[in-house]
């Protein structure tokens, strides 16, 4: 009895391994496909142009030259467009979780007055659109044209992000708690401030997360509404690093190539530069963030 349990045992043991195996090296596989466009960036960034142009630039950097981040440097459009993209990611998040963790408390209330016509409304939105022409009217009819109010106000309320701040109240804090507040003489704004707001930290670091990063990588609303260049956040000129490293025009043929060569370089740079601040971010906040994701998504 006791050779069969060992031999069952056994041969468990040695399936499991060939499991692990193999699961281990899907695990490794699709790890190499989402991080090696992110390590060619970095070691592109830092490889010499003709050697990235040229195919050579594999597995390791090839004649190791910053020249692209001494450029990029120099460049006073780039660091313009710094300040302007950490301005309006700051406000753009500070607005948006304002008015997100308000609506989510109000819709999880089931005292709120008119509460399916609210829901309904904003479940529209996120299937239907007016489309961008007549976005683009609202803004100019607003004035808000050519002004950082056209990139922050228009994305200050996600749907999405809504309805999974709604959820986690519904389902991370409870009811008790709130009538102990009110047998205590709280009122809803003291309860709402003292007792639901410190036990929602989670779902607020997930929500500035997505709102910060979403801003940050935005540019198509910066696109279509500024016009002055020293307005342009830090992706659009990225976008205009991109496009000059695809075209170049005038002078001669060598200095053409140079462009070319220097455009290149900078679009590594620059996405390494750009991505920065989101890398340095998600650290703080990565504990809350499984939480408030797996909490937000019970319903």
């Amino acid at each position: 009895m006791e050779k069969t349990l060992v031999r069952n045992k056994r041969r468990e043991s040695r399936g499991d391994r060939v499991f692990y195996a193999v699961n281990l090296t899907i695990l490794l596989l699709l790890a190499a496909i989402v991080l090696y466009p992110l390590y060619f960036i970095v070691i592109a960034s830092i490889s010499n142009a003709d050697a990235v142009l040229g195919g050579r630039v594999y597995l390791y950097p090839v004649d190791i030259t910053l020249v692209g981040y001494s450029k990029i440097i120099e460049r006073t459009d780039v660091w313009l467009g710094y300040l302007n993209t950490i301005i309006y990611t700051f406000l753009s998040t500070v607005i948006s979780l304002f008015v997100t963790i308000l609506a989510g408390w109000a819709l999880s209330r089931k005292s709120l007055p008119f509460r399916k016509f609210f829901m309904v409304f904003f479940i529209i939105t996120m299937f239907f659109g007016g489309g961008l022409i007549p976005f683009y009217n609202v803004v100019s009819s607003l004035g808000l044209l050519d002004s950082m109010w056209a990139i922050i106000l228009p994305s200050a309320l996600s749907a999405w992000n809504l309805f999974m701040t709604k959820t986690f109240f519904e389902v991370g804090i409870s009811e008790s708690m709130i009538e102990a507040a009110e047998i205590d003489g709280a009122g809803q704004v003291r309860t709402f401030l003292f007792v639901v707001l410190p036990l929602s930290k989670a779902i607020m670091a997930v929500m500035a997360l997505y709102y910060a990063v979403g801003q940050w990588n935005s540019y198509f609303n910066a696109m279509i509404f500024l016009q002055t260049e020293e307005k342009y956040p830090l992706q659009l000129v990225l976008r205009e690093i991109l496009i000059a490293s695809e075209t170049t025009t005038g002078g001669s043929g060598e200095t053409i190539l140079e462009q070319y060569r220097l455009a290149n370089q900078l679009k590594y740079v620059s996405v390494i530069v750009s991505s920065l601040p989101v890398i340095v971010l998600y650290p703080f906040v990565q504990k809350y963030f499984a939480q408030g994701v797996m909490i937000g998504s019970l319903k």
